[in-house]
């Protein structure tokens, strides 16, 4: 067998044997099956039978759950039929109402475009006038009227959504019999963009109210620490859960490999992805790959089509892609096609396919670099082995704190849980600006909305009347301001302060103050879409960035200092030996330099004059008694390299319980803070009136403590590396540093407060 080849190779061939840190094998499954609790109607079962379907459990729990009515969320596996399990359903309420409508949300228009032809295929087949068709950005002009008045089921996103309930007059027939709402992929909604969903969500059920509809909500997402939770503060409704998979499985064989096995720092975690890639193909498995960023896709793909043009495999160069966000909607199906049947042997991918697209059945998954969290690695995993037969993962690590920690506690990373997912429903500029749409959309009533927003609206209202923004009318608020209220809310955002990035005239994209200072300030080398530009000049009056296209052998890096001022404490848990706290702080940013870095080395050092960033956001810290100061320092530590070390580490683990990037988190430690009195360590979300991040991070702060005290202390450098302590985004160069002194502050920590 073609897996049980690759697996002979990296268990022989001294080059990949020494750096497997484990292999392990996940048992197959059989099919699970059931009949739902009454009948199928006759067009549905005469379809099932005559495609050989067989419902599974999890399947028939949810046509069960649908049809008594109740807000479901279904959190099987990746290739478990979770698609059919909602819309069997769904086209059964279409078959019994023939005016009945329903909305299917997908977080991208690939996704969309490939749900459309398998909920047509089943609609058809069944026999239901429901005419599928997606509502979005690309949708002709011409093609709208129609949709709108004839379509049963539009298939659309957030972003779409957004802009059309300002227009909900022109969807009166489609809204007025809206009786569910399917939210696929919901896990993607979560920190700063699901906290803009939720608020959107709410937006959609008071219109839809307007028109006499409540729509029944069905979620499905991967598996989540919190799924009841998330999807209630999702939709604003309660759930009930179906977990259990009833779908067949082949064998899984994981491997976990690392490149810089025994320290070796000049080790290419990029080139043993490649050579991996390579040597699954020459072993006859479908690989897909993923890598961190679009450039990485491009520069895998480009390097393995040159080792096959020179005999590396019995394959042409043409057999393998590349995939990303970027290519043109006819280009990406073009590729998906050609993978499904089987053309292309392999491709290289952002996670842009870590969704659920139909690309068929592959036979190998490698991860270039861990994910950032569980969820996303057992999805890109899950990507291979969709036929039943024998498939393997191939984890390799980048020299990262996570990435090292699981090398070297492979026991810990097959044991980990899904993370949990973080909605803010209280970020005051999130709340205002979604409450300036919903004025706009209809009147406000702080009475009547109460319930849907989850708390009293007026205060903020009261607020935004005062700013002119909104008119109290007899029939409620309403909208007063300039321009549309939609445009001044982006949905990937916190600030409505957007910068916009310009290259020969046309934007490429636009990003809010804070990214503008980090990624693309004067001199700045970006990323968009695979190609490279330098920054040529950042106009802060218009909020112009203009960029031109670059072929550079360097990167930079920006350089920033941090000061914070504690404005209120909300909560504290209390420990004499460490003591800890969680409230409001108002952060000051101040991007002064930038490295430009070829390789690892930083080859110069450009100073930067921009204004400082200051906002409110929250944030949790623990200070450090006087007889644990003075401990530490009799040992000889540096007490700011300590508390330094401990801020980057916790930092540096905070994506896998907290469920973030860390570049959404930032923090400040010092040996006297004047709000503390106390050598303290401060984490914060790095957004606006903040997204519930540190909150998260207060409540679960001893998992964290443990989880940073043990990555340090498995780590097997002297002094800090990147495997434990160094941060890539660190504005002091990350000096100082001390191991052994953060290894006792985050013992202290991990003791205080056992996770």
């Amino acid at each position: 067998m073609a897996a049980a080849e690759l697996l002979r190779v990296l268990r022989e061939v001294p080059a990949y044997r020494s750096r497997v840190a484990d292999i392990r094998e996940i048992p197959p499954q059989k099919a699970r099956c059931a009949d739902p609790a009454a009948p199928l109607p006759g067009e549905i079962r005469d379809f099932l039978d005559r495609q050989g379907i067989r419902l599974y459990t999890h399947q028939a729990q949810a046509l069960d759950r649908i049809r008594a009515g109740k807000h479901l969320v279904l959190t099987t596996p990746t290739a478990s039929g979770k698609t059919l399990a909602f819309t069997l359903p769904v086209l059964e309420r279409l078959l019994a109402d023939p005016q009945a409508t329903a909305l299917f949300l997908y977080p991208t228009k690939a996704l969309a475009n490939d749900q459309l032809k398998a909920i047509r295929e089943l609609a058809d087949g069944i026999g239901v006038a429901a005419d599928p068709a997606i509502y979005d950005g690309d949708t002709p002009v011409s093609r709208r009227p129609r949709i709108r008045e004839h379509s049963r089921i539009i298939l659309s996103n957030p972003h779409e959504l957004h802009q059309v309930l300002p227009w909900h007059h022109r969807w009166s027939r489609f809204l007025s019999h809206l009786q569910v709402v399917v939210i696929d992929e919901a896990h993607r909604y979560r920190g700063v963009f699901g906290s803009h969903v939720a608020m959107l969500v709410r937006r959609l059920r008071r219109t839809a109210a307007f028109y006499g509809a409540s729509p029944q909500f069905v979620l499905s997402t991967a598996t989540i620490a919190n799924p009841l939770e998330f999807a209630e503060r999702i939709t604003g409704v309660p759930f009930v859960h179906i977990s259990e998979d009833g779908s067949p499985r082949g064998r899984k064989h994981f491997v976990l490999y690392n490149p810089f096995a025994g320290g070796a720092t000049m080790a290419s975690p990029h080139r043993e992805t490649v050579a991996l890639f390579l040597e699954s193909l020459s072993c006859g498995l479908q690989t897909l790959c993923f890598t961190v960023s679009r450039r990485m896709a491009e520069l895998a793909a480009l390097r393995a089509r040159a080792n096959l043009a020179r005999g590396r495999a019995a394959m042409p160069p043409e057999a393998i892609a590349a995939y990303r966000a970027g290519y043109l909607p006819e280009e990406r199906r073009e590729i998906e096609r050609r993978l499904k049947e089987g053309i292309l042997r392999g491709l290289v991918s952002t996670n842009a396919l870590e969704v659920g697209i139909d690309v068929g059945s592959l036979d190998a998954a490698i991860l270039s670099g861990f994910p950032g969290s569980i969820i996303s690695t057992w999805q890109q995993a899950g990507r291979a082995g969709r036929r039943g037969d024998d498939s393997v993962a191939i984890l390799v690590a980048f020299q990262d704190m996570l990435d090292q920690y699981f090398m070297h506690h492979p026991d810990a990373f097959f044991a980990q849980t899904p993370e949990h997912a973080i909605v803010d429903l209280h970020n005051p500029y999130i709340v205002s600006g979604h409450l300036l749409c919903a004025a706009s959309e209809l009147p406000l009533s702080p009475v009547r909305d109460r319930d849907l927003w989850g708390s009293d609206p007026e205060p903020v209202a009261k607020t935004l009347e005062a700013a002119r923004l909104l008119r109290s009318t007899p029939l409620g608020y309403v909208y007063c301001g300039r321009g549309r209220a939609q445009e001044a809310v982006h949905l990937d955002s916190v600030s409505s302060e957007t910068f916009r990035m310009v290259s020969r005239g046309r934007i490429l994209e636009t990003l809010d103050r804070g990214q503008a200072y980090r990624e693309a300030h004067h001199g700045a080398v970006v990323l968009h879409q695979g190609e490279t530009y330098l920054v040529e000049e950042m106009n802060l009056a218009t909020r112009e960035i203009r960029v031109s296209p670059a072929d550079v052998d360097y990167h930079t890096e920006p350089v920033k200092s941090v000061d914070l001022r504690v404005t209120g404490v909300q909560s504290e848990r209390e420990s004499a030996s460490l003591p800890l706290s969680f409230g409001s702080v108002e952060v000051t940013e101040q991007y002064t330099a930038y490295r430009i870095v070829k390789g690892d080395t930083v080859v110069a050092l450009e100073t930067l004059d921009l204004p400082p960033l200051q906002f409110p956001t929250r944030a949790f810290w623990f200070t450090l008694p006087p007889d644990l100061s003075a401990r530490i320092t009799a040992e000889g530590v540096d007490l700011a390299g300590a508390l330094h070390g401990a801020e980057h580490a916790l930092i540096g683990v905070a994506p896998l319980p907290l469920m973030c990037d860390r570049r959404d988190i930032g923090g400040l430690s010092t040996t006297s803070h004047p709000d503390t009195g106390a050598p303290s360590v401060f984490v914060y979300d790095g957004y606006e009136g903040g997204i519930g991040l540190s909150e998260k991070g207060f409540e679960r702060f001893g998992v964290l403590a443990s989880l940073a005290h043990d990555v340090v202390t498995g780590c097997r450098c002297q002094e800090g590396c990147p495997a434990c302590l160094y941060s890539p985004k660190c504005g002091n160069e990350n000096t100082p540093l001390d191991k052994a002194g953060a290894i006792r502050v985050l013992e202290a920590a991990s003791a205080a407060y056992p996770p």
